[in-house]
């Protein structure tokens, strides 16, 4: 996923454990990409100060009950990824 500005933030793979075949990934990847935008373009991105940088996996992701719209679930998860591209969150 690419993103304006001097930040891009490349996700090969989000996996979402527990949510079964009926999650509508469409929505779910639409409202994240639409929230990490929002948040890079408002706060940035810590870790990336004029560096490339590569994380491998975040961990200590909160979790998120599997009846939560896929809206709520795509902000969630990219309010939890910026948190640690800002170095907020634990790396694994």
């Amino acid at each position: 996923m690419g993103l304006t500005g001097d930040v891009r933030v490349e996700i090969g793979e989000l996996v979402l454990d527990g949510f079964g075949p009926s999650v509508d990934v469409d929505l779910v990847s639409a409202a994240f990409t639409t929230e990490l935008a929002r948040l890079v373009r408002a706060h940035g991105v810590p870790l990336a100060s004029g560096r490339e940088r590569e994380l491998d996996a975040l961990a200590g992701l909160p979790p998120v009950s599997p009846a939560v719209s896929p809206e709520r679930l795509g902000i969630t998860l990219a309010r939890s990824v910026h948190a640690g591209l800002s170095g907020r969150g634990r790396r694994r």
